[in-house]
């Protein structure tokens, strides 16, 4: 089973074409299904890092963004440079992953 859509990696960046459904018509009954439609690429560790430390901070009844960055940085987990997480630091991590 494919772990992400190979197909989304070429369309980042890309500038739609003008003409419907060029390289992408699906025939009914034969499109193939994918667990991940929009992923592009397979998660870093640190990316599923990232989701297991969250887990762990929502699991203790965390839902406030200044208390998930505390638990986040008590945990020991760092952002990707290296750095203490700060609620700025943690959204601006949010949307380059896309969430």
């Amino acid at each position: 089973m494919k772990t992400f859509n190979e197909k989304l990696a070429n369309w980042i960046d890309a500038t739609p074409a003008t003409e419907a459904g060029i390289n992408n018509i699906q025939i009914p009954g034969q499109a193939e299904l994918l667990v991940w439609q929009t992923r592009y690429k397979e998660p870093t560790v640190y990316e599923q890092d990232f989701v297991q430390h969250l887990i762990k901070a929502f699991s203790t009844g965390v839902t406030e963004l200044t208390d998930l960055v505390q638990s986040l940085n008590q945990q020991g987990f760092r952002c990707e440079s290296g750095e203490l997480w700060t609620s700025e630091k943690f959204s601006e991590e949010m949307q380059r992953l896309g969430y």
